[in-house]
């Protein structure tokens, strides 16, 4: 009798998706709870804690339909077999304009473009849901449509870039690795991770951002004399237009070694209290 290994994944998959549910109405029947918690009085007004409260619940009530949607679709694409149908419709694309579906970089490629595309299509209304109705009406939003249908573009087109080179080392990382494959692999993911994290915030994300040095000021001065009293080997400030698209705040660093970064949200500075 043979193990029904696909039976046993989807229901592990089920299994996880209902205890990671129990967890969520845990969370979601707290955030019910109308009373500021005893650990934050004084800390944020109960207007403020309202608000913050009606936010989260909107975001769960959507995180619940999000969730059920997506274990629905990647039970039914395991459970009909639509993985290995889409390979095999991959392979006769090729065929149809002209190139070698026994190539297996080729076919893997042509296979992975129809899942990133089935991908962003079906992931399409779920964003657009959440950043123009739950962003948008709690004030967040910034970005317009056009700008999230650009940046969607470009990530698609950073996807077509980037994806081949790496898809195709992998491949034949695999045909010729031999006994030593998983080391192989291992430190050629390693390798392009540092790779992409030193290239990332130089080359790729100001393609969707601008980032411009922090003007002098009593901000930076705080920050560059709190950096060396760490001695924190901070090379360079910069604030990103984080409010072209939402008018939450954050920030970050980033680098290597000696040459660290941080990046300041330019809402996170009109937030503050100097």
């Amino acid at each position: 009798m043979v193990f029904p290994y696909m039976e046993a994944v989807v229901g592990f998959m089920i299994l996880m998706y209902f205890f990671e549910t129990y967890l969520d109405l845990r969370q979601h029947a707290a955030l019910k709870l109308p009373k500021l918690p005893k650990t934050l009085e004084g800390v944020i007004s109960q207007e403020k804690f309202e608000k913050s409260r009606g936010y989260s619940l909107d975001k769960s009530h959507f995180h619940f339909v999000h969730e059920f949607v997506t274990i629905l679709m990647d039970s039914a694409i395991l459970l009909f077999r639509i993985l290995p149908w889409f390979w095999k419709k991959s392979g006769n694309f090729l065929v149809l304009v002209g190139l070698d579906a026994e190539n297996e970089i080729l076919h893997t490629l042509s296979f992975l473009a129809g899942v990133m595309l089935w991908s962003q299509l079906t992931d399409l209304p779920f964003s657009l849901y959440s950043t123009f109705v739950i962003e948008a009406r709690h004030g967040f939003n910034k970005q317009t449509i056009w700008l999230f249908f650009r940046d969607m573009i470009k990530g698609m087109i950073l996807a077509i870039v980037l994806g081949p080179p790496i898809v195709s080392a992998i491949i034949i990382i695999v045909q010729k690795g031999g006994p030593y494959l998983a080391i192989y692999l291992w430190a050629f993911m390693f390798v392009l991770s540092l790779v992409m994290m030193t290239l990332y915030p130089v080359l790729i994300a100001p393609l969707f951002n601008k980032f411009t040095p922090l003007p002098e000021g009593e901000l930076r001065e705080k920050i560059e004399k709190l950096a060396s009293s760490l001695k924190f080997p901070l090379k360079k400030l910069f604030v990103v237009d984080g409010s072209t698209r939402s008018s939450h705040s954050n920030a970050y660093m980033y680098g290597f070694f000696k040459n660290k970064r941080i990046v300041l949200y330019d809402t996170l500075i009109q937030q503050v209290k100097m």
